[in-house]
């Protein structure tokens, strides 16, 4: 018997429930809106404009259902801006729940959908002429990450309370040795030894105000 669940969260938005941990892919509050304030609005778009590169090197902790490629590809479509997408996932859903998510509004958003998650895993796939995505079927544990490569990281792992092992600080110091000086580090996670082990691993920690349901989230700077 499947344990993972498709609900609708207070936005309209699908997400997933994992019964077996009791956790949701997704804000409850709100999928959508979660993911375009904390990786679009004050990841993606502070980057573009912070960083002012042609190209953006992306590393994703968890791409789940694929919400976060789909809203990043969506964000970026029609612009100058060249996304590399590398994307971390264990265990990934399967197509008979993924086809059933309502994240894609619009024929050219399917088709980008469908893309995302048929894209071969371990390689680089052009889904479109300005974004390529690498999907890597390994843990955070067992990746050896390329040193100084990454602009920006969307950190999207399971609460600390549910997956530890992704939150240490060895963890998050690996993803920073693979972040470029200034980079970018955003994440939902606003606890605060979350905020002093990314400080312990060179990276400048700042609270934001975070999504609706939530307080703050964290974005970090590699100093």
């Amino acid at each position: 018997m499947s344990t993972i669940r498709i609900i609708t969260t207070e936005d309209g938005s699908h997400s997933l429930l994992n019964e077996q941990l009791n956790e949701t892919y997704h804000s409850v509050h709100g999928a959508v809106q979660e993911s375009l304030h904390v990786f679009i609005k004050h990841g993606l778009d502070y980057s573009t404009e912070y960083l002012r590169k042609p190209v953006i090197h992306i590393l994703e902790i968890g791409f789940g259902t694929g919400l976060n490629a789909l809203l990043t590809l969506q964000k970026i479509f029609g612009k100058d801006l060249n996304i590399h997408y590398t994307t971390i996932e264990t265990f990934p859903v399967e197509e008979d729940v993924w086809r059933k998510l309502n994240y894609a509004d619009s024929e050219i958003s399917i088709e980008w959908f469908d893309k995302l998650h048929h894209a071969q895993w371990n390689e680089w796939i052009d889904v479109t002429q300005n974004f390529r995505i690498r999907k890597l079927r390994t843990t955070l544990q067992e990746i050896e990450l390329e040193q100084n490569y990454f602009d920006l990281i969307y950190f999207d792992a399971f609460a600390p309370n549910k997956q530890p092992e992704l939150w240490e600080l060895i963890m998050l110091k690996k993803v920073a040795d693979s972040m470029k000086p200034s980079g970018v580090f955003v994440t939902y996670c606003a606890i605060g030894q979350v905020k002093r082990d990314l400080k312990n691993s060179g990276l400048q920690v700042e609270a934001l105000q975070g999504p609706p349901g939530k307080r703050e989230m964290v974005r970090a700077i590699k100093i």
